[in-house]
């Protein structure tokens, strides 16, 4: 039961479970840079090379009795039609494993907006469409009949009070995105900035009958930064982003910074900073076509203190860039970084 009330606990601050609040606010990683046609369908095949293909992995909130566990998977690839595409997978389990979220889209880009003398001024529009899986397993709950004054809550103890309908539901999702980056190589300042709308249709909660349908409100999403070369080799990136769903938002600030020790290998360290929530130190480094990166949330909300120092969350990420002709530009393309 300790647990368990932990896990109450950590889904109320979450979801946002108060008297007038309808929101959720959709699985997101600290390190949002690395899943970015996730984000912003606009930013699909936005990358300095002929396709991406990337993992991360969020571990959060561990010392409450595995509270929430998420694995994001991406690809995007580069064309010469003006289009760009893309796929994401994630899934994100709750509650060891009692609770499971998945989403899978497919993305579409058009690159054909492109301004100034070389067309290094882009303006990139998006859509995305897929399935959103939303399913849980009563195995892994408790409920009030199971109990047992003597044995508390034996597993072979059923329940006959709790009957579900069904415990698994897949509906349809789509949204759109639209992006703008400065990839003039050579400059001292390349600005990037995007919006999207995810969730434009609105899928219902097959889960809450409360009378009213519920609907999985629109999540909206603002980004965007600046990249500051400071000399050759090093450079420094700036950052916001801002996330609205429903009647919950999400404000980050954060600033990583790039250091050139080699043809063939970059470091990276900085930090974000997610309001009334946590600390997010980074550290990564690039190693010819692949880019490693860790992250760990400090938790600095009401929820870590009531979890005891349990609330923290920690992420790493792996991305591959691959190139059809590997033989590099002279000017390289200067890749947006959310």
């Amino acid at each position: 039961m300790k647990h368990f009330k932990k896990l109450i606990i950590a889904a109320s601050v979450v979801l946002g479970v108060t008297s007038n609040a309808t929101a959720q606010v959709d699985p997101h990683f600290s390190q949002y840079y690395v899943y970015p046609s996730w984000l912003n369908p606009g930013m699909t095949g936005a990358i300095d090379a002929d396709y991406r293909v990337s993992a991360i992995y969020r571990n959060q909130w561990a010392g409450i009795t595995n509270a929430f566990s998420t694995v994001g998977l991406s690809a995007d690839f580069v064309t010469d039609k003006n289009l760009n595409f893309g796929v994401s997978l994630l899934n994100q389990t709750a509650g060891d494993g009692g609770y499971t979220y998945t989403t899978a889209y497919g993305n579409i880009a058009y690159t054909g907006l492109r301004l100034g003398v070389a067309g290094t001024h882009r303006i990139v529009f998006g859509v995305q469409g897929g399935l959103i899986n939303r399913r849980f397993n009563p195995s892994k709950f408790t409920f009030g009949d199971q109990w047992n004054p003597a044995t508390g809550f034996p597993p072979s103890n059923p329940t006959s009070t709790e009957v579900f309908a069904r415990t698994s539901a897949a509906t349809f999702d789509a949204g759109a995105g639209v992006a703008y980056y400065d990839a003039t190589p050579g400059k001292k300042a390349n600005m990037f900035l995007g919006f999207s709308a995810s969730h434009l249709t609105q899928p219902e909660d097959p889960f809450i009958s409360t009378g009213t349908p519920q609907k999985l409100p629109m999540r909206l999403t603002f980004h965007g930064g600046v990249r500051l070369l400071v000399s050759e080799t090093f450079s420094i990136t700036p950052n916001v982003l801002y996330l609205r769903q429903g009647n919950a938002e999400e404000k980050m600030v954060g600033a990583y910074g790039q250091i050139r020790a080699n043809e063939q290998t970059d470091f990276m360290f900085g930090a974000n900073y997610r309001f009334n929530d946590a600390i997010s130190p980074y550290i990564g480094f690039s190693f010819k076509s692949f880019v490693l990166g860790a992250s760990y949330d400090v938790n600095t909300s009401d929820l870590g203190r009531a979890a005891g120092g349990g609330a923290n969350s920690f992420e790493i990420s792996l991305s591959f860039f691959g190139r059809k002709n590997k033989t590099l530009p002279a000017e390289p393309f200067v890749c947006p970084r959310l």
